[in-house]
């Protein structure tokens, strides 16, 4: 039984060990449980670590494979589920299928819970209570939202938390290895933990990412409202395309959303094209019409990304103040009113449900266009 992570000579892994000033942080964003902070630490991964795997879903699984791959050792993981079952047989085969208890004993050295992050906190409650968890065997956790103080419990029973979260998207196949190299991983760490976890997520492929605990809730949602919502937005103008007669949208989409991915990645709002950023105020309105007629429920959700898009441009100097004013108000005209007296009837007329309003144009956008500030 392993009493602290083991130290391991550089030669055994094809990553060297980081220099000191990789995993250094201020210490405004190093949150360390005063229990864990006097406990000594031995280094950096050492041998082949014996793993276990609470949750056998599309991240478990994968990280699961992952950390195999790099030599260490899965020896047993949780799967209720034949979906589990099946992602188990391909990604991690021979593996052990036990309880989460049984799991725990069996990882002597390190325990990684992949379970929903509103499960967590009872999942790790559970382990703590059940006797299996151990002083000195790392749990780590794959939730993007939560830190440290939902393991607060395994720390209770001497075991040391991890927070070790993968900023990727998973399908829970083999293809995601080959996306692993070079991701970030958010991690919040003790300080005796660092340079674990720094050799942890090098095992894995990837970079980290330090978080502090306070941060990780808005960690989280800066990267749900950017890759999950992109995937609502992108479904969305894929559906809008096949009513307007479109028969491949993927093919249409393909390569403008890689286009624009790619330079808003690279410019930030230097990158806006389209009729909000020109203050094409006729244009706006003619497609919440079109849309109020065709796909009331993608009317609120336009209104909002064209009033959030309007405010950016603004804020970015890319639409100008005077070029500004009608495209306000027709992004604020959207509460049964018709957008512009051409533009046609209103959803009202049309039939359809009103769409919530949900808020107008920021003050700040608003004073901006309307006391002709650019900047």
């Amino acid at each position: 039984m392993s009493a602290s992570p083991r130290p391991r000579p550089a030669a055994s892994r094809g990553t060297p060990p980081p220099p000191a000033t990789e995993v250094a942080a201020p210490a405004a964003r190093d949150v360390v449980p005063p229990a864990v902070e006097d406990r000594p630490c031995q280094g950096i991964v050492s041998d082949p670590l014996t793993v276990g795997i609470v949750g056998a879903g599309r991240v478990g699984a994968v990280l699961g494979a992952a950390l195999a791959r790099a030599g260490h050792r899965v020896v047993a993981v949780t799967g209720a589920s034949a979906a589990s079952r099946e992602r188990i047989s391909r990604l991690l085969p021979g593996t052990d299928v036990r309880s989460a208890d049984e799991v725990a004993r069996a990882a002597t050295d390190l325990l990684l819970v992949a379970v929903p992050d509103d499960s967590l906190g009872t999942v790790a409650a559970g382990l703590a209570d059940s006797g299996a968890l151990r002083p000195g065997q790392v749990v780590a956790h794959t939730s993007g939202a939560h830190g440290l103080a939902v393991l607060d419990p395994v720390l209770a029973v001497g075991a040391l938390p991890l927070g070790l979260h993968p900023a990727m998207t998973f399908t829970g196949t083999a293809d995601d290895l080959a996306r692993l190299p070079g991701i970030s991983y958010g991690v919040t760490a003790p300080t005796p933990l660092r340079r674990y976890a720094v050799r942890l997520v090098a095992d894995l492929g990837g970079v980290p990412e330090w978080i502090a605990e306070s941060d990780r809730p808005l960690y989280h949602a800066a990267l749900a409202h950017g890759a999950n919502h992109l995937v609502t937005l992108v479904n969305e103008a894929a559906d809008r395309l096949r009513d307007a007669g479109v028969t491949d949208p993927a093919r249409v989409l393909g390569p403008l959303l890689r286009a624009a991915l790619d330079n808003a990645l690279r410019y930030g709002d230097a990158a806006l094209t389209g009729p909000v950023s020109r203050g094409d105020a006729g244009t706006v309105a003619r497609h919440l019409d079109r849309l109020a007629g065709t796909a009331p429920d993608s009317v609120p959700s336009y209104l909002a990304l064209a009033r959030r898009t309007a405010d950016r441009a603004i804020a970015a100097g890319r639409l100008r103040p005077v070029d500004a004013e009608s495209l306000l108000g027709v992004l604020a005209d959207r509460d049964g009113t018709p957008a512009t007296r051409e533009a046609g009837p209103s959803t009202r007329d049309r039939g359809a449900a009103t769409p919530t309003r949900g808020g107008t144009l920021s003050a700040g956008g608003r004073r901006a266009a309307m006391e002709g500030r650019t900047g």
